[in-house]
């Protein structure tokens, strides 16, 4: 890419010499770019967006079009890397960096570029006028574009830029002021019907989901729901009394709770309730956990088992309810300092007693909780740590000064910063014993190595203890058994509580083998 533009000497402020200035020459440019390597497909794009950005001379709407060309190009490649970012199991964080900075870098550079098409609609040009009969699509796709930049930065837990939603908000309002924020227009290979209107909705429910206890996978498919259900949801340029969120469409602010009205009310502030959305996301999440199978018209471009839907359709019952969730403990301020040990292995070390209350050799995170509640802690990273920091991390905490270790799991996870970022810890037990666990049928041979897990010993129901597991150990049809004190201890499986890409937890009843 970088050789064609080289080739070219600089002549990107003459018009006529630029490539993409030719509708010939642009639809060989899109001919050429590669079928089989989608990061070379994007490179290449992105080089053409770049190249586009730099050059002055440019009818705004001859720009518009490169960009719907451009952009519908990229689309199956997107598609092919945003699946590798989101189905590929245990990314190298260079893997990772790179496939989100990839897919995150074209919708910025495709926002841009539709910025400056909607900055010259209000010229007095021939161009400008060409501009006005694309409007609805124009608005809708340069909102949609915000959007995508929304999702990517939630895969990485944010920061979100407040500026983002003005930006959004502006594009609306343009389209509103010309009577066409609504007019469906058909975007995509796929010719998908949507509209400025319909792609701002979207991106305010999206936010107003509290998606930062999902994981990115989760998170995909919580967007997902939400173009499903959109049409179910009640927006209005009104508050009424029943309103759960608003915005405002001339501010760089990100939608917000209705705790109480805003100060002032302005033409600009739109607001929205749950409507008969929620009742469908209810009756979803019922056939999801009566049955185990997705509905049919449940479309979600892809194919999703019923297990992986269920947390995701119950957090957005949640979030997305006529009354969002509150906060179930009161949080009460500190400044603590504790060690932090992350993953099974290195608490199975923690727990077992048998190193000392501090194991050497262990990597250890010193960390300071900023707040505390009876379910867990709330703690601001100055220095964030490694790739295993994520929703759904597995961790051992000893307070500072103390010899007693903690069992948690990170349950959000929010940047605020480059640096910096605040996570939230449930405190999953207080009693926890590290053991070796052996399938019942094998037992017997002392050459089967034991399987280490952690039994949290508080919190359970009568009878029963919670295990945590290596990933892919839970079997409901097999027993397991340890020895403690010389005593033979079988453990039942009752259910799989919880799984995540690391361990899993799971309820076994308890009891002697005599």
């Amino acid at each position: 890419m970088l050789n064609k533009l080289g080739s070219l000497g600089g002549v990107f402020g003459q018009k006529d010499l630029h490539p993409l200035a030719d509708a010939r020459e642009l639809k060989r440019i899109l001919d050429e770019l590669p079928r089989d390597n989608a990061f070379r497909a994007l490179d290449e794009i992105a080089g053409w967006f770049e190249s586009l950005q730099a050059t002055q001379e440019f009818a705004p709407d001859r720009i518009y079009e490169v960009a719907r060309q451009l952009e519908e190009a990229a689309q199956p490649h997107l598609k092919r890397l945003s699946r590798d970012y989101l189905l590929t199991p245990r990314l190298t964080r260079a893997d990772e960096k790179r496939l989100w900075s990839i897919n995150f870098g074209f919708w910025k550079l495709l926002a841009g570029t539709y910025e400056r098409c909607l900055a010259a609609v209000g010229e007095k040009s021939k161009a400008a006028e060409g501009l006005k009969a694309v409007l609805p699509a124009l608005c809708a796709r340069l909102i949609g574009a915000y959007g995508a930049i929304i999702k990517w930065e939630q895969f990485h837990y944010g920061p979100t830029a407040n500026e983002l939603w003005r930006q959004m908000g502006h594009a609306l309002l343009v389209a509103e002021a010309a009577g066409i924020a609504q007019k469906s227009v058909a975007l995509g290979a796929q010719a998908r019907l949507t509209s400025a209107w319909q792609e701002f909705q979207r991106a305010m429910v999206f936010q107003a989901a509290s998606l930062d206890s999902l994981l990115p996978l989760e998170i995909e498919l919580a967007e997902r729901l939400v173009e499903h259900f959109l049409p179910h949801f009640w927006f209005t340029h009104e508050a009424e009394r029943d309103s759960v969120y608003w915005v405002d469409l001339a501010v760089d602010q990100p939608p917000l709770r209705l705790a109480r009205m805003p100060q002032t009310l302005q033409p600009s502030q739109r607001f929205f309730k749950p409507g008969a959305a929620h009742s469908q996301i209810l009756a979803l999440l019922n056939v999801l956990e009566q049955t185990g199978d997705v509905p049919p018209e449940i479309n979600l471009g892809g194919q999703y088992y019923a297990k992986t839907m269920i947390p995701v359709v119950r957090h957005l019952a949640a979030y997305l309810a006529p009354i969002p969730p509150q906060r179930k403990h009161d949080r009460h301020r500190v400044k603590h300092r504790m060690s932090v040990l992350n993953g099974l292995v290195n608490a199975f070390v923690a727990f077992s007693g048998e190193f000392g209350g501090r194991p050497a050799g262990l990597q250890m995170e010193s960390w300071v909780v900023e707040n505390v509640s009876r379910g867990g802690f709330g703690v601001v990273l100055s220095n964030i740590p490694g790739e295993w920091l994520k929703v759904g991390a597995l961790i051992a905490m000893q307070p500072e000064g103390g010899e007693n270790w903690l069992l948690g799991m990170v349950r959000r996870y929010h940047r605020i910063g480059d640096n910096e970022a605040r996570v939230g810890i449930e405190a999953l037990a207080r009693q926890v014993t590290s053991v070796e666990l052996k399938v019942r049928t094998a037992s017997s041979y002392a050459s089967v190595a034991g399987t280490p897990a952690l039994m949290i010993l508080d919190g359970n129901a009568p009878g029963e203890v919670r295990v945590v597991l290596p990933l892919a150990s839970f079997d409901l049809r097999e027993s397991l058994e340890y020895t403690e004190d010389g005593q033979r201890q079988l453990l039942t499986p009752v259910a799989l509580v919880e799984q995540n890409s690391d361990f899993e937890l799971a309820r076994y009843r308890l009891s002697a083998i005599s």
